[in-house]
């Protein structure tokens, strides 16, 4: 009897695995730190080096594309057949900075095993997540025994995500002709646990400011003059605390203008998720719950748009008390916003409502740092049920659904290519990403080979999107 198409793709990960996870080791080992000047070199490095891994993997077209910062690497696999679907794979090869002394158990850069787990610094974000699609397009072709995969397979790894990808979405334009696509697949991302294997679908936006507040020309004396000119510092906190209404919702006008609100059956599978509400304020290293009424805490952080007060600020800040009306006071917000919200359209909203609650005598600047749009991919996408499909026979569980309460790149790659964006990743949250022993649970990164393999079988053979 001849093996299944999964039993040739389980067996050649399983027998290829070792050397997966020497060539792993091997770019874990190359410190691309991209937020650190002193790195660049490396950073440079890990890039020929992936571009190299994937010549030898079998691609036919692979370059580095330098940017005005880190390089990226593009890599490119037609299919045999012109109408199959174009999949392009982000992912980054740059990290997070690391060093012994911030309570590693080994150096960061010299790659450990133990019990099914590797330790080092870029292991799960992103290396790892990257390097699985190598060993998946060699186990697709293998089950398939052609010679190109069954789609057109291209990867985008960008140097540069850990510095907040500042030249990616100029990269995204000026080469969106190569980089054209049907689906973009984001393996930068995690699932909710090694038990219960899931597909994000979405992930909220980002839009932050800092509005500085100006009243006296200078520090002047409390006694002499307060009560009787505005205060700067008590304007900060009057806006602070005109942030939310009573029922936590972000109350500046105009706000919610256009969001996409949760259905029903996505507020049904968040519900059907194992959420042990204490043990997910254990790790927020908080005590309480609170937010906006009606929604659940995983609603909340993953659908919802939020407004935090991240910084606040004015007058004197030293030991005992100095009786003044302080000249100046800053505040630092940060919104979250969800489908549907427009970037400017909230900035907008930002700066009137701020211009509106200020009295006379308060001159204000409000300044926008750069945003990240949100994104989401309907539930019923062709693209994303063979995603459910491919990692449903890699884990061989039933496949749930989360998003992403944090913001990222792939928003740009959904708004320039004009591409619904998945996710397909395989992180756990106990992999400490940014933190000292990041690690990746191989078994994980191994079925991550596999859903891989499985998923350009299945978009091949049932989607046509042209």
């Amino acid at each position: 009897m001849s093996a299944t198409p999964d039993t040739v793709v389980h067996t050649f990960v399983t027998e290829t695995r070792d050397t997966f996870l020497d060539d792993l080791v091997e770019w874990l080992r190359i410190p691309s730190v991209s937020v650190d000047p002193a790195h660049a070199d490396a950073v440079r490095e890990s890039a020929d080096w992936l571009a190299d891994k994937l010549v030898d993997t079998g691609f036919p077209r692979v370059e580095v594309w330098d940017t005005a910062g880190h390089p990226a690497v593009f890599a490119h696999w037609p299919a045999a057949d012109p109408a199959a679907p174009t999949v392009l794979v982000y992912g980054h090869h740059d990290v997070q900075p690391a060093v012994r002394a911030d309570g590693w158990h080994s150096e960061p850069f010299e790659p450990e095993r133990h019990e099914g787990r590797l330790y080092g610094r870029g292991a799960a974000d992103d290396k790892g997540q990257v390097l699985l699609h190598a060993l998946g397009v060699r186990a697709h072709l293998a089950a398939t025994g052609r010679t190109a995969p069954d789609v057109h397979l291209k990867l985008l790894v960008e140097g540069e995500e850990e510095a907040g990808s500042p030249n990616f979405p100029q990269l995204l334009r000026e080469r969106a002709e190569q980089l054209t696509c049907d689906v973009a697949i984001v393996s930068d991302t995690g699932m909710w646990s090694a038990d219960t294997p899931t597909v994000c679908t979405g992930m909220r936006g980002l839009v932050e400011c800092q509005i500085d507040l100006y009243g006296p020309d200078q520090d002047i004396h409390s006694g002499s003059f307060g009560g009787a000119v505005p205060n700067p510092a008590t304007e900060a906190a009057r806006l602070a605390g005109a942030l939310h209404d009573p029922e936590r919702r972000v109350a500046i006008p105009g706000f919610y203008d256009g969001i996409t609100e949760l259905s029903e059956e996505e507020r049904e599978l968040f519900a059907q998720l194992p959420f042990d509400e204490r043990a997910w304020l254990d790790g927020a290293h908080s005590h309480a719950t609170l937010g906006e009424a009606g929604y659940s805490t995983l609603e909340r952080i993953w659908a919802r748009p939020t407004a935090e007060v991240n910084g606040i600020s004015g007058g004197y800040q030293g030991p005992g008390g100095k009786t003044i009306v302080p000249a100046r006071a800053r505040l630092k917000l940060s919104f979250r916003t969800v489908a549907g919200q427009d970037t400017e359209h909230v900035r907008r909203a930002v700066r009137d409502w701020a211009t509106g609650a200020l009295p006379a005598g308060i001159r204000h600047e409000v300044t926008f740092s750069g945003a990240t749009r949100p994104c989401l991919t309907p539930l019923d996408h062709p693209a994303l049920r063979s995603l459910v499909r491919a990692m449903g026979r890699a884990f061989d569980k039933r496949v749930r659904f989360t998003r992403e309460g944090g913001s990222g790149p792939a928003a740009d790659l959904q708004e320039v290519l004009a591409a619904p964006v998945l996710f397909l990743g395989i992180s756990v949250p106990s992999d400490g990403w940014h933190a000292p022993n990041e690690k990746v649970e191989l078994e994980l990164l191994f079925k991550g080979a596999e859903a891989a393999a499985y998923l350009w079988e299945d978009l091949g053979s049932r989607w046509r999107p042209r």
